[in-house]
């Protein structure tokens, strides 16, 4: 009877407990509906500001024409190619909804 109980528990047992264990960690590396329209409205809330902040260095430098911007610059391809890959994956995600 202990034999049956033993092998019981190695066949059925083990087994479970790693399948169990390995659906937790699949689930819980997945961002929820919640997570995703999250980080959708702080990245349009970033654009919005970023165009704030284009339009207020704009008005610094038409007053003072020894101003020279410290941040990313909109006309250099290499600051504007990661928010490009994000538009064009949230247009992605937005035609399969």
């Amino acid at each position: 009877m202990e034999d049956f109980l033993t092998v019981a528990v190695i066949v059925i047992g083990v087994p479970w407990v790693v399948l169990h264990y390995i659906t937790k960690w699949k689930t819980a590396a997945t961002l929820t509906n919640d997570d995703e329209t999250l980080l959708e409205d702080l990245y349009q809330l970033a654009r919005r500001l970023d165009e704030r902040m284009d339009t207020v260095e704009r008005l610094v430098a038409n007053d003072n024409p020894n101003f020279k911007p410290h941040r990313l610059r909109d006309e250099h391809e290499m600051d504007n190619q990661k928010l490009r890959d994000l538009d064009r994956l949230l247009n992605e995600r937005g035609d399969r909804k």
